[in-house]
């Protein structure tokens, strides 16, 4: 993924994600692991994990399937696939075992390619499309490390659609519309789209005909979306142009967050086919598609964009239940139990964290906040606060967290439907 610089806008840096991540306990690093070698913390294990469950969820719905694959590879792997003749700067160095040398990956796509020829294909099978949440590794000079925006060690949205030439476009399109749902449901915009292609130098595959032909795909593509683009040399793949999605952070530095590639490239090399209507042999075409790229720079983008008020379905807290004395403890116990039925993330802030104000500003990044009071624990209702300032009339508690439930699982970013 790349980064073009730009200059920092005014108080740019009052969501910087390094700051808030460790001020809200959601990452942090040490020396003795490494640099560019973050760990997550409680809360922020709770958003990686919600926003992996999104991912899984919406390539399940779109037809993907998911596979697990080794972080290490044979160097002969990716001498195959071409990373180690045109990426291995990035690479880290191999590891003699025995008498071979094994790599941590940079990628994932040699491994799925490998994967998809362990069997034989049907045209019939086609789009076969493969999604992996994987770990990879690159080898990151200590200058350019960052927070989560630029780590070593990176967890990788990642999938690959196996298909026929025809069945390109419609793929690639696809891929842009699941992007667009994300972004909507994650409460992000992108800044632009481009069109990322090959420049000067001689870091891309010697391939003119793939290259004309693939980025003839993505450009017809992008024309029938609607969508407004910008073409850059220099920004492509090794082995393929690509259609980047780009987001700005508070300091006004431009990243690829997603991405959508066309690769003619990796199917030769490892001899791809399918068995097609002819009973002969076809090569399929590989599209690369990631929806939010590495978790590790989804977070931080999130981080910045809201000040870790998240979305309510991503947020670590989701809700807030606050007693208002020792003797609505019981209740409040009762009620994380049902939020934990439910598959709510919960936590009480009880009177010994101090006065209900005091509370209720401690939790004003929860989406929800539910007080109770004698009154409310007398009649199995709740008091619910919103995070936008709305103060509800109490709710039978099954009601408030059935609502709340249903906000959460339709990915909203609206935290109340207003309806009586």
């Amino acid at each position: 993924m790349s980064d073009q610089q730009q200059t920092p806008a005014p108080g740019a840096h009052r969501h910087d994600h390094r700051r808030l991540g460790r001020e809200l306990g959601l990452f942090d690093t040490d020396p003795l692991i490494g640099a560019g070698l973050p760990y997550w913390l409680p809360d922020g294990a709770a958003v990686r994990l919600a926003l992996e469950d999104y991912i899984r969820t919406a390539e399940r719905r779109a037809g993907y399937r998911h596979v697990y694959s080794p972080v290490l590879g044979k160097r002969e792997l990716y001498e195959i696939s071409g990373h180690w003749a045109h990426y291995s700067d990035d690479m880290f160095p191999p590891m003699d075992l025995g008498s071979e040398q094994v790599v941590l990956r940079p990628s994932l796509c040699p491994h799925h390619a490998v994967i998809y020829r362990s069997r034989s294909h049907s045209y019939r099978e086609l789009p076969l499309r493969m999604a992996e949440l994987g770990a990879m590794y690159r080898s990151e000079l200590s200058g350019v490390l960052g927070g989560l925006t630029r780590v070593r060690s990176i967890q990788l949205n990642d999938a690959h659609i196996f298909c026929t030439l025809d069945q390109v476009a419609d793929e690639v399109a696809a891929a842009l519309e699941m992007i667009r749902a994300a972004y909507k449901a994650l409460g992000i915009d992108a800044a632009r789209y481009r069109l990322s292609l090959p420049g000067p130098g001689g870091k891309y595959v010697a391939a003119p005909e793939k290259w004309k032909r693939s980025t003839e795909l993505l450009t017809d593509v992008l024309d029938r979306s609607g969508l407004a683009y910008e073409a850059a040399d220099g920004e492509a793949a090794f082995y393929g142009p690509k259609i980047d999605v780009q987001v700005v952070d508070g300091a006004g530095r431009e990243s690829t967050l997603s991405t959508v590639q066309v690769d003619f490239h990796q199917p030769e090399q490892f001899d791809l086919h399918y068995i097609g209507a002819d009973g002969a042999k076809h090569r399929p075409v590989m599209v690369h598609r990631s929806v939010i790229g590495s978790v590790e720079r989804a977070v931080a983008h999130l981080v910045e964009q809201h000040g870790g008020a998240f979305p309510a379905w991503l947020a670590p807290v989701q809700v807030a239940i606050l007693p208002i004395s020792d003797a609505e403890l019981p209740d409040a116990e009762a009620l994380l139990g049902r939020c934990v039925e439910q598959g709510l993330r919960a936590e009480i802030a009880g009177p010994e964290r101090g006065t209900l104000g005091a509370r209720v500003r401690e939790s004003r990044l929860a989406p929800y906040q539910a007080v109770i009071g004698a009154k409310e624990a007398a009649e199995g209702h709740v008091a619910l606060r919103l995070r936008d300032g709305r103060r509800l009339a109490p709710l039978p508690a099954e009601e408030a967290l059935a609502r709340i439930s249903a906000r959460v699982e339709a990915y909203a970013g609206e935290l109340w439907d207003d309806v009586s």
